[in-house]
């Protein structure tokens, strides 16, 4: 697997990789079930009672229903059918000055009473090792509130045989425009979370995800030489209508590649992967150098997820998170400067978990903070972290910035990054316009292997497609690319970024961190984007 954004896969193993823990193999027919919404709340009250008779000063109860539905296919074949349910109910309580936290898997009010006193005596086994009491930023209660991803098609209630249909014609018409191999994958995944506490919020919201990736492999059987290309489409926080693809949503680009935004055409783009896969096999290898990058934001978002988004986790940033890459090094100081010019002045960056058809989008975040949206770089200053209700005080904030979640019932809820992008730029630009002024540069589309240090200052990164650009005019598909950067230097070096027709969201279905290791999904949007004088490597070359 690839450190925290594990590599998907077909096969058997791939599903129980991916689910949350104390999932269960479950009819597919039972993934568009709800519990009753009585029952959470009785609950609910049941565990916030017994917390607050046992000493708590505040406890919170998380209802979680998690529905998960993977499928994996490779050419003509079916690997693996995976719909799994996982359900229970998590207590986090907070007395003398310390959190404790229990789970159950038991529907009944006296399981979870019995969770509620667990957690009380953990909190208060934790205090007794001293450490600062936990400094618990207000957050007004909410009372009873419901918030869904609007969806206009439920992804579990589309029947399995057209799911597998689909996959399999993406397979077919890959193979018949050339691929040598394809492995294609739908993964669905709905979570019905209940939160109370004792401020008062019971929030009930259904959230939903989808993600259809596939690699088609290409091989030259004179050589034994291969090349892939994946696909490129973006998980998304939007419903089955995802895969009903729209003619609005496609976008060809100066290179001619065809990506797509709000709906995706995955039959036509596995055509084209085949194709994309057999013109690597031809294409000539980059010459190493300095080179202007055009980055699209099929590519652009993993560089903004590691070194940005990774980096300005607050936790990381007081050390207190350092696994999955280590921790940060845009340090408080440089925050409190005012002054630290982590971009240039053309680099805005925003936090927002409000953002529609987002993977991070929610109406509250686990804490029951609503979900809001504020600035991480303002043109190209340091300006902003992110931060959970136990962390707002460190940087002077009143409330927390709704940064919290976990992936199961099961699993304590804590700081996790929101969906980080890049704001378009504020002059009309689109792509061609910004290539016409490129001299001697890479068009980069398209997610590859990557590699980042401890403090997320040095990386390197990869892409799935490569083109130069010459005097302004994009040229031949090169091939073995990869740029290195310091991430100041690198966002430093951003000339140029395009309007909002072109902006378009990426991101990641399987972000890890966290020990014992929790996954979340996030996304990053941007238009596309143009650095200067970058270094640019030949990762074929051998140094023997």
């Amino acid at each position: 697997m690839r450190r925290r954004d594990f590599i998907v896969g077909s096969g058997v193993g791939i599903g129980s990789l991916l689910l949350p823990p104390f999932s269960r193999a479950v009819a597919a027919e039972a993934l568009v079930s709800q519990l009753d919404a009585g029952l959470k709340k009785r609950l609910a009250d049941t565990a916030l009672s017994a917390a607050k008779s046992g000493g708590a000063t505040y406890g919170d109860v998380r209802i979680g229903r998690y529905l998960r539905q993977f499928i994996n296919t490779r050419e003509d074949k079916v690997e693996n059918i995976v719909n799994t349910e996982s359900t229970g109910i998590g207590v986090r309580v907070l007395a003398d000055g310390a959190w404790g936290f229990a789970a159950t898997n038991t529907l009944t009010e006296d399981a979870v009473a019995g969770a509620a006193r667990q957690a009380l005596a953990i909190a208060k086994a934790n205090a007794r090792t001293g450490g600062a009491p936990v400094q618990l930023a207000p957050a007004k209660g909410v009372g009873e509130v419901r918030w869904a991803t609007p969806i206009r098609r439920n992804p579990m209630d589309v029947p399995v045989k057209d799911k597998v249909d689909l996959l399999l014609s993406v397979n077919a018409a890959a193979m018949q425009a050339g691929a040598s191999f394809i492995a294609s994958n739908l993964f669905q995944v709905n979570e019905q979370k209940y939160f109370a506490s004792t401020d008062g919020s019971y929030v009930d919201q259904d959230i939903y995800r989808i993600w259809a990736p596939f690699t088609a492999t290409a091989v030259d059987k004179a050589s034994g030489k291969f090349r892939t290309r994946d696909g490129l489409s973006s998980p998304m926080g939007m419903g089955y209508e995802f895969l009903e693809a729209r003619p609005e949503h496609r976008v060809e680009l100066p290179s001619g590649v065809v990506v797509y935004s709000q709906s995706y055409d995955i039959v036509a783009d596995a055509v084209a992967a085949a194709r994309d896969a057999q013109a690597k096999l031809k294409a000539p290898s980059v010459k190493p150098g300095k080179y202007d990058l055009v980055l699209d934001p099929s590519h652009l978002f993993l560089t903004i997820h590691e070194s940005v988004g990774h980096p300005l986790e607050l936790d990381r940033v007081l050390g207190y998170e350092a696994n999955y890459a280590g921790t940060s090094f845009a340090t408080l100081d440089k925050w409190r400067g005012k002054d630290f010019r982590y971009g240039s002045d053309q680099v805005t960056i925003v936090a927002d978990r409000t953002q529609p058809h987002s993977l991070g989008a929610v109406g509250f975040d686990d804490e029951g903070v609503p979900a809001q949206r504020w600035d991480l770089i303002r043109d190209g200053i340091l300006v902003n972290y992110q931060a959970t209700r136990d962390q707002a005080h460190i940087i002077g904030l009143d409330a927390s910035q709704g940064c919290s979640y976990a992936d199961s019932w099961s699993s304590v809820q804590f700081q996790r990054m929101p969906n980080v992008s890049l704001e378009a730029g504020k002059q009309a630009l689109t792509p061609a316009q910004m290539v016409a002024d490129v001299e001697d540069g890479i068009y980069i589309v398209g997610r590859g292997s990557y590699s980042i240090d401890q403090q997320r200052y040095n990386a390197q990164f990869g892409g799935q497609l490569f083109h130069e650009i010459k005097a302004g005019k994009v040229t031949r598909m090169i091939e073995d690319v990869a740029y290195q950067i310091r991430t100041p230097e690198f966002w430093n070096a951003c000339k140029s970024v395009c309007d909002r027709s072109d902006y378009r969201l990426g991101g990641s279905f399987f972000d890890g961190k966290g020990q014992p290791s929790q996954v979340s999904a996030v996304s990053h949007g941007a238009s596309t984007a143009r650095f200067t004088g970058i270094n640019v490597i030949n990762t074929a070359r051998s140094l023997g």
